[in-house]
């Protein structure tokens, strides 16, 4: 009787084994002639920069090269030696050795110079020429500051400093850190406002003391005289000091009896006695 369940036994085939593959042996000529130019350009490099660095020192170090010309353009308030020590440059510098970028950052800490330009003039000359700011007015902000014409404060006066510019108060020290742009323009109506009354003839700036800013209302003007509050508010300056120059004559006699004056209006003036 056949059993159905003996394994089958498989036959094996034979298998043709494949030749091996030659190998072929590597040709390093290319290589190595690639990396003997690459080292070699390496080497030129290394040896051009060294050399470069070597010949700017000595060329950096020869008497050829030295400062001997310090150019100062003419200002008024910082003297050439005071330019020239704060610069921090001095004849028989290096010229290849001076940093100009360095040089004009000393400088802007001048608080009085505005513009500053610095250049290298070869084999022996350094310019600098400088703008100075120019104040227009005292703003009493905590402490007291120069006002430029763009109303800028730049810088806190110290001992020896002239006072003999006009006054601006009511901008504090909170405002310009709070409203920067808002203390600004405030800055710059005040200038305008010192602008219209230099002009006057009749009520000019020198009938006024101070110049009170308050930001609710705007500006208001105190005479020299008797220091009578004189109230301008916020705009139209001129016409309403040409106004009050039409009656200031009558009025400067009796300043001491006046408790204020208010300017604020489209067609009238209120004079208000004591």
């Amino acid at each position: 009787m056949r059993d159905l369940h003996a394994k089958k036994q498989r036959v094996p085939h034979n298998r043709v084994k494949k030749p091996p593959k030659e190998r072929k042996p590597i040709n390093w000529g290319p290589i190595l002639k690639w990396l003997s130019r690459g080292i070699g350009a390496s080497a030129i490099c290394a040896v051009a920069g060294f050399g470069g660095w070597k010949a700017y020192h000595l060329v950096s170090r020869t008497t050829l090269l030295r400062l001997e010309t310090i150019e100062v353009s003419p200002l008024k308030k910082v003297s050439r030696d005071e330019l020239i020590t704060l610069a921090g440059v001095r004849p028989g510098d290096s010229m290849l050795g001076l940093d100009l970028k360095t040089v004009m950052a000393r400088l802007a800490k001048n608080p009085w110079l505005e513009q500053v330009q610095v250049r290298r003039y070869f084999p022996h000359t350094l310019s600098i020429t400088a703008s100075e700011r120019t104040p227009q007015a005292v703003a009493n902000v905590g402490c007291l500051y120069y006002l430029d014409e763009k109303g800028v404060l730049f810088k806190s006066l110290a001992e020896g400093d002239r006072l003999d510019f006009p006054l601006i108060t009511g901008i504090a020290e909170e405002d310009l850190a709070q409203d920067p742009k808002g203390s600004q323009e405030a800055l710059k109506s005040a200038l305008q406002l010192i602008g219209t009354l230099k002009s006057g003839s009749v009520f000019s700036l020198a009938d006024i003391s101070e110049i009170h800013y308050s930001k609710g209302y705007g500006f208001t003007l105190f005479t020299m005289q008797g220091g009578v509050p004189v109230k301008l508010g916020n705009g139209d300056f001129s016409q309403k000091l040409a106004r009050l120059s039409n009656i200031y004559r009558d009025l400067k006699p009796q300043m001491h009896a006046l408790d204020y004056i208010d300017l604020d209006y489209i067609d009238k003036i209120i004079v208000k006695k004591v």
